[in-house]
């Protein structure tokens, strides 16, 4: 039987599946049981009269990643390849299967055939790579690296890890600022509590919000280093001391640099890309590397506490920033026009990245230290004569 292994293709797997959902139902209003369809709409899928090469496209290209992790997932977790390569098509197609009978009760959702069809062809083309990489030994090597570089136990530290470069392609009002859902929830509370006695305390909430000051250059510097210090601090919880430290403290800031500056390209052009390097942005990301270089030696624990403590700082100070009208027209562009089929999914990575860090952080912090010796599961060594008498 394969080893089983803790993966992070499983907790990937299920998150992309939930932005997938996202993307498919958005925006999750005007529900209503359709008239005049058998089964009341589950499962009538017609064939569109058209379609544009786009939509074929990126239903094909939107599934794969999932058909990927499903296979990572089940091949990682000791399950066989062909149960791997069955669970990851079936999963895919199944999912889209659900997710298009549910448009039937969105007026704003057009269910399709060939959207199914396509989403479950989107599977198994990321199947396809996946299964020739693990073909040719690769995540054998990978897991080789990770017992290198990595604690066990280690598979929700790395998912994080993975995925904060991809919440900083949403727009930030602040380099690395992520994390800003208050303003969303108080608009969610405002609408909810339209034409009630609370409505006006609702108003009077959103126009506080919406009158923040501008932040200072010290509070903008220490919100880039609090979000840059972010990622290294989760990693080094996952990461022994050492040098390793010192390589994932440089990547985590080429990454984010490398990822938001994509953001503001996306978003304003190519010829604006670096525009978001304000004054107190380059000190901020500075000091962020020096620190997180300085900090290789952290037990981890520690490293879990600090973590805590930036993480609860980065939250508190980024909902005090306020909305510029270049922020907002960034926002703009991502929910009406150019990158609707993505917002979705960075959104929320973005909005919810430094909740789920928290959560992980206090899991660390509370967590008992495993005892050094052999793990359950891993035979001990036998001395080089066999067995003693």
């Amino acid at each position: 039987m394969p080893p089983r292994h803790r993966s992070s293709a499983a907790p990937l797997a299920l998150l992309y599946a939930a932005l997938i959902a996202y993307a498919s139902l958005s925006p999750f209003t005007g529900w209503s049981v359709p008239a005049g369809v058998q089964w009341f709409g589950f499962g009538h899928l017609p064939w569109p009269r058209y379609w544009t090469a786009f939509d074929v496209v990126s239903n094909l290209i939107g599934y794969m990643p999932l058909g990927a992790l499903l296979f990572g997932a089940v091949v990682r977790s000791g399950g066989r390849t062909a149960v791997a390569v069955a669970a990851a098509v079936a999963g895919g197609a199944a999912l889209s299967f659900v997710l298009e009978s549910l448009q039937n009760y969105l007026p704003q959702r057009v269910p399709s055939s060939l959207d199914w069809v396509l989403n479950a062809g989107g599977a198994v083309l990321g199947v396809l790579p996946a299964l020739a990489i693990h073909a040719l030994g690769g995540l054998a090597r990978w897991q080789a690296v990770r017992d290198r570089w990595f604690i066990d136990r280690s598979a929700g530290g790395i998912a994080l890890l993975l995925l904060w470069p991809l919440g900083l392609l949403f727009p930030t009002p602040v380099p690395f600022g992520v994390g800003q859902v208050l303003f969303r929830l108080q608009e969610l509370v405002a609408a909810a509590l339209a034409d009630t006695p609370w409505e006006a305390w609702a108003d009077g909430w959103l126009t506080a919000q919406a009158s923040l000051t501008p932040l200072s250059r010290a509070n903008e510097w220490m919100l880039v280093l609090l979000g840059l210090m972010s990622p290294m601090l989760v990693a080094f919880t996952v990461v022994p001391p050492g040098w390793r430290r010192i390589v994932l403290a440089a990547g985590a800031a080429v990454l984010g640099f490398a990822a938001t500056t994509l953001s503001t390209a996306m978003n304003f052009g190519p010829q604006h890309a670096l525009t978001w390097l304000t004054p107190p942005t380059l000190p901020g990301l500075f000091t962020g590397l020096v620190l997180g270089v300085a900090l290789w030696r952290l037990p981890r624990r520690v490293a879990a506490t600090l973590g805590l403590i930036t993480l609860t700082a980065l939250v508190l100070r980024v909902t005090q920033a306020p909305t510029d009208p270049y922020f907002a027209e960034s926002l703009f562009a991502w929910e009406q026009g150019r990158f609707i089929r993505f917002h979705g999914a960075a959104q929320w990575v973005g909005w919810l990245w430094p909740y789920a860090a928290l959560a992980y952080l206090f899991g660390r912090v509370t967590a008992r230290e495993q005892p050094p010796g052999p793990q359950p599961g891993n035979k001990p060594e036998l001395p080089a004569g066999g067995p003693s008498p």
